[in-house]
């Protein structure tokens, strides 16, 4: 879908001043399209083009939470001629609201419209075109009285360049709605009117007692927000927490005339049962992060005894099995430590890939100094995929900076990456390269050496390497996808690994 930012580079002249009010506008006109019980259309003059007819573009739309809505196409992005939409045309040459009424197809009738200017500085940059039924027109009820009318005081504020409020912070999705209760107080705070779902909400305050021609202050709830928007004529949202039980979110927009505040509409949003799930969110997140936490340790303390077992051993073959362990073991406490951090079930590989380059780069054991280098991301994946794809990695470089560089004369042999049998002992950089990349078609990982490459029969499902079978268990029966090992080009070794798409 089109945003405004997008119909306003490509249609329209508007400044990015000029477009950041109209933005405002469209985060905070909820409230206008619900208390005038109509649809909303945003309109603004397209750049002109010589030689053809002025034409204005939708640039926003919505529809009220209160009324069965009379357009249900979606216009926002379509162009019409000035001529065709003369009134809102008019209204924005003029200045001023332009009344009258259109054609509705569907309906197969006139529709009343309102066409407001949306005025800047000095400058009408838009019309907000209201579209209603004839049943609304005429308010009945004494809520519908007070709706018009503060509407019609916002309209004014919108003529006169004083709504949306610059400093106002729109766009949030707890922000109240006219239906989730509506007070009206007049420029010394005193309660006018106040609709039925606020009376509910007052009730649900404790407090039973009348409220037209009281102050909040004097029904004994917080008045701050009230107080303030008041005193200097922004907007002010806050909460109310009347009782430890009782939470209601409070947006206070004051009613400007001749920039000074003569009266407020508040909206009241009871949010208790809301913030009692955040707060059990908060707990169970604290609770998850505890279990990641003493995981992680458990893990650390096993790898601290492998470790410490592996350097009491006198048998080569048994102290480097104890050391493969120890690593893999570190390989998972690395995913079960971000998870401590961070509550959600995804975890940033790139935290992990760093970890386990340090990790293999501190037990090269050749006479050749070995760099490995990552290119791409990952991006942040899945705790169940995260965890053996680690393990997978720490294999696949461990046996890179012990085989891949080692000859006779380093004190280990071919080892499983093979080798040449003349085992050269130079003492350049070796470089091992790790490329990632996370796209539609799934995951993709390749580690790449210019080390001595493999042996010319070696066939990974046939290796008698027990990290190597790992590795090609984990990514196959695991994580359900493939790898391959094989020689890479100019020498040395590849290693591709293609798994589907997260799950």
């Amino acid at each position: 879908m089109t945003t405004p930012a997008e119909l306003a580079l490509t249609c329209t002249d508007l400044t990015p001043s000029e477009l950041a009010h109209l933005q405002r506008l469209l985060g905070s006109w909820s409230v206008l399209a619900d208390l005038s019980f109509s649809d909303l259309l945003l309109v603004v003059p397209t750049s002109p083009i010589p030689g053809e007819e002025a034409e204005l573009v939708v640039m926003g739309q919505i529809r009220p939470n209160n009324r069965p809505t009379l357009l249900e196409e979606d216009l926002v992005g379509q162009t019409v001629l000035r001529a065709s939409w003369s009134l809102a045309a008019a209204a924005l040459d003029r200045g001023e609201v332009v009344r009258g009424a259109v054609h509705h197809p569907l309906i197969g009738e006139s529709v009343p419209v309102e066409n407001v200017p949306v005025r800047f500085g000095d400058k009408v940059i838009g019309v907000m075109v209201r579209v209603y039924s004839r049943a609304v027109a005429t308010p009945i009820s004494m809520y519908e009285k007070n709706y018009f009318s503060v509407f019609g005081r916002l309209v004014t504020m919108i003529t006169d360049g004083e709504f949306p409020f610059a400093e106002e912070d729109v766009g949030t999705e707890e922000t109240p709605r006219v239906g989730d209760g509506f007070v009206l107080v007049d420029g010394e705070g005193r309660i006018e009117f106040a609709s039925p779902n606020a009376i509910n909400a007052f009730h649900r305050m404790g407090i039973y007692s009348t409220p037209e021609g009281h102050t909040l202050t004097e029904l004994g709830v917080e008045a701050s927000a009230v107080q303030w928007a008041l005193a200097t004529c922004h907007p002010v949202v806050e909460e109310v927490e009347r009782r430890p039980d009782v939470i209601v979110l409070v947006q206070c927009i004051p009613l400007l005339e001749d920039h000074v505040a003569n009266g407020a509409a508040i909206l009241l949003r009871d949010v208790t049962d809301v913030r009692r799930l955040d707060r059990l969110l908060l707990s169970k997140d604290a609770a998850i992060r505890e279990v990641h936490h003493r995981v992680k340790n458990n893990l650390q303390t096993i790898s601290s005894l492998l470790s410490l077992q592996a350097r009491r051993l006198g048998s080569a073959d048994g102290k480097a099995a104890l050391q493969e362990a120890e690593r893999r073991v570190r390989s998972i406490a690395l995913v079960h430590e971000i998870l401590s951090r961070d509550p959600s079930d995804q975890v940033p590989f790139d935290e992990i890939i760093s970890s386990l380059v340090r990790m293999a780069e501190d037990s090269v054991v050749s006479q050749k100094k070995v760099e490995i280098t990552v290119e791409g991301d990952l991006g942040e994946l899945p705790a169940d995929i995260a965890t053996p794809l680690a393990v997978t990695l720490a294999e696949i470089l461990q046996n890179a900076v012990e085989h891949a560089f080692a000859g006779p004369a380093d004190g280990a042999g071919a080892g499983t990456d093979g080798g040449d049998a003349e085992g050269h002992c130079e003492r350049h950089v070796g470089h091992v390269t790790v490329r990632l990349a996370h796209g539609r078609q799934g995951l993709a990982v390749t580690v790449c050496d210019d080390g001595k490459g493999l042996e010319p029969d070696f066939d990974i499902e046939r290796t008698s390497s027990l990290g190597l079978s790992i590795v090609r268990d984990l990514v196959v029966s695991q994580l359900g996808g493939s790898i391959t090992m094989g020689a890479a080009e100019g020498g040395g070794t590849l290693v591709e690994i293609r798994l589907p798409p997260s799950r």
